[in-house]
């Protein structure tokens, strides 16, 4: 069962996620905010990560260079309200973009790709 990681600071849009990709056989892992999330991800191993942009007290793309500088083939949805995210040049080094919205079609389309050109990590 593959594990798919949910960073995100708003808890409706953490159940939501939750509820509607476990019902699609997902394991899924939450974080409300990116403190210690390298450890998490270390600790977790997720197949992939759902990250949010905006959140209290932590930008989504600094954490996405984290996650890049340490797990270089881990697959990272960005998932954001806003679209504006899409022309930074810090948001090139996620593999898929997602407009957040109550149906989650899109979401679990990109995760499903994720999850199918996901690279194997020599550690694994």
């Amino acid at each position: 069962m593959a594990k798919v990681l949910i960073v995100d600071d708003e808890e409706s849009i953490r159940e939501l996620y939750s509820e509607e990709l476990q019902d699609e056989g997902y394991d899924v892992i939450l974080a409300e905010d990116g403190y210690k999330l390298i450890d998490k991800i270390e600790n977790e191993k997720p197949d992939v990560v759902v990250l949010d942009i905006k959140m209290e007290g932590f930008n989504g793309l600094d954490l996405l260079q984290e996650i890049r500088n340490k797990f270089y083939n881990l697959p990272v949805i960005l998932c954001s309200a806003f679209e504006a995210f899409k022309g930074s040049l810090k948001s090139i080094a996620a593999d898929y973009y997602v407009v957040k919205s109550s149906d989650l079609t899109n979401l679990k389309k990109k995760i499903k790709e994720a999850l199918e050109t996901k690279v194997p990590d020599h550690n694994e």
